[in-house]
């Protein structure tokens, strides 16, 4: 039980430790500072940056005695270091340290609804000046998905352009052509959207990207009405609502997973190792198809309705599985190509 404090701890001293060692430069750079600006500046509390100072001051070169130790100077709420005890340099990045925040700046460069990309690369130029060969590996940055189809949504963004779209709706497995007027990209949960004004459904909506099966860039500009208003995605793409459909689901052990991957209303345990999970979901034809990819350790409790269209989609999909045996048994022997499963399933 006492390792894994141990490892904590070791991590906590190796972060103060690094911050010591910058805290040094830092306050050089800017003597007089107020400890406040300080601790902003830094990302800690005023009382992290001042329980610092005290150990920097018994911080320094052998022999610890006066003139060997880091020193400064306090006025009211401002400090200055005095002597630095040779630590007058900062830090200078791991080559892993540097390779890792050149390619989380790239991929931050190319996520799409980031609003200052130039910002993002002339900080990234700047890294990788002063990295030099740290970061000479090639190192090739790509979001998932169909590039080409996000590059072609943002330039629409950026553009003001309106586009037409091919779509496919999962939730209703159906396709359809739209007219839209973006209004951002952005990226959720890993996935790439565009938020647009849909002409078709008079409402904003959002787009995945690798559903998008076509896409034209119209000449006209892109016309957002005044009631266009972007969604708060703080939360995820799918914010379940009383007015949406409620299932309620029996799942067994192997089908748990579910309860973390989506948002349920209630969970509750049943008999033995199952449980009642019950959630919202777009419209019954998506959990049709949600419960049926599932398996056989899921039980729909309610609604009858969702439990009727479950039962006869299977039922179908045996049906079209189906051989009669008789059938194949008075087929002539040529009739059927040699391998052909049917004959196995006759004579069985």
């Amino acid at each position: 039980m006492t390792r894994p404090a141990a490892r904590g701890g070791s991590r906590a001293s190796a972060d103060r430790l690094a911050r010591l060692l910058n805290l040094v430069p830092y306050l050089l750079a800017r003597p007089g500072i107020e400890i406040a600006e300080a601790a902003g500046d830094l990302g800690v509390t005023e009382r992290q940056l001042r329980e610092d100072l005290e150990l920097l001051w018994v911080c320094g070169l052998p022999g610890y005695g006066p003139g060997d130790l880091i020193d400064m100077a306090f006025d009211g709420d401002r400090v200055t270091i005095t002597y630095d005890a040779g630590i007058d340099r900062p830090l200078r990045l791991t080559p892993d340290e540097a390779l890792a925040l050149v390619v989380a700046l790239r991929m931050l460069a190319e996520t799409p609804g980031v609003a200052n990309r130039e910002a993002i690369e002339r900080a990234l130029a700047k890294i990788e000046d002063a990295a030099g060969d740290l970061v000479g590996a090639p190192v090739a940055v790509r979001l998932p998905g169909d590039t080409r189809r996000v590059e072609a949504l943002r330039a629409a963004v950026e553009g003001g352009r309106a586009l037409r779209i091919t779509y496919y709706t999962a939730a209703r497995d159906e396709t359809t052509e739209r007219v839209v007027d973006p209004l951002r990209m952005l990226m959720v949960g890993g996935r790439a959207y565009v938020e647009a004004w849909c002409r078709r459904a008079e409402a904003v909506r959002l787009f995945r990207a690798d559903r998008i099966d076509a896409i034209t860039e119209l000449d006209e500009p892109a016309t957002v009405p005044p009631q266009a208003v972007p969604h708060d995605l703080t939360e995820g793409v799918f914010r379940p609502s009383s007015d949406l459909p409620l299932i309620t689901l029996r799942v067994g052990r192997s089908e748990r997973w579910i309860t973390e991957y989506y948002p349920c209303e209630r969970v509750e345990a049943g008999d033995g190792d199952q449980w009642l999970v019950s959630l919202r979901v777009t419209d019954l034809g998506w959990a049709r198809r949600f419960v049926l990819g599932l398996g056989p350790d899921v039980t729909v409790v309610a609604p009858v309705e969702l439990a009727d269209q479950v039962r006869a989609t299977a039922a179908a999909a045996l049906d079209a599985y189906a051989v009669p045996v008789a059938a194949v048994r008075r087929a002539p022997a040529d009739s059927v190509p040699p391998g052909d499963p049917a004959v196995a399933a006759g004579t069985q």
